[in-house]
């Protein structure tokens, strides 16, 4: 387990370390990235990736424990699937109708819209070394929000994508207002009608000025709306 400290300012680094002082038989490595940003972060963990597989996790996600077998299950049965991709469970991960419907609309996306993710960057695994192939995350190459896509889009030219139905997992939910973080409804609908041979159009010609003129750098992440909204209704 590798566990990046990307500046923070709170107790995360000390409960870091009382973990792996707690779990000796899980192989922990804390590392510092000081330039600010979950790109600059998720792009200095993956120097340290020693094994075949790799799993992005966030700190504020919940997997359940057959996470990691049930993805390497998919790996194991194909050796040309590069990428799984878990199911947002947003919010319910006990309600079998949610869970159906999400399942049948991965599995919809997987099917016909090559090179695409119907997850965030939370729930995404991969094989290490068709990771490195396509670059792995990308400061320099992309310093914007929706990096997990963009990432996805280069990775998807390694090989084929894989999915299983009870790969899940349940997001944190502290974000309820993503407007200021995220692409326009237009611009969502037309990532998901791009063919895939014009990805790389609609990446770096289209939407990347978008949002360089809009400031969606991936710094914008680190802003905590949810605690302003918190501090707002208790009165302080």
């Amino acid at each position: 387990m590798i566990l990046v400290d990307n500046g923070s300012t709170d107790d995360s680094l000390a409960l870091a370390k009382q973990f792996a002082a707690s779990c000796p038989d899980i192989d922990t490595r804390i590392i510092s990235e000081p330039t600010p940003g979950q790109v600059h972060a998720l792009a200095a963990g993956l120097r340290f990736v020693t094994s075949p597989f790799v799993a992005i996790g966030d700190a504020d996600t919940i997997y359940p424990p057959d996470y990691l077998a049930s993805a390497d299950a998919v790996f194991a049965a194909n050796w040309q699937v590069v990428a799984v991709f878990a199911h947002d469970s947003a919010g319910a991960p006990h309600s079998w109708r949610e869970r159906l419907a999400r399942q049948l609309r991965d599995a919809l996306l997987i099917g016909l819209a090559r090179g695409q993710t119907h997850a965030g960057g939370y729930g995404h695994l991969f094989r290490s070394d068709a990771l490195r192939a396509a670059g792995g995350y990308a400061p320099d190459h992309w310093p914007y929000v929706l990096k997990d896509h963009e990432l996805v889009n280069r990775v998807a030219r390694q090989g084929r994508f894989g999915r299983a139905p009870q790969l899940w997992c349940l997001p944190s939910n502290r974000r309820a207002d993503r407007s200021e973080v995220r692409w326009t409804l237009a611009e969502r609908i037309l990532y998901h009608s791009t063919p895939f041979a014009a990805k790389n159009w609609f990446f770096y010609h289209f939407l990347a000025p978008r949002l360089a003129v809009r400031g969606l750098k991936d710094i914008v992440l680190r802003q905590c709306s949810w605690v302003s909204a918190t501090n707002q209704l208790s009165g302080s």
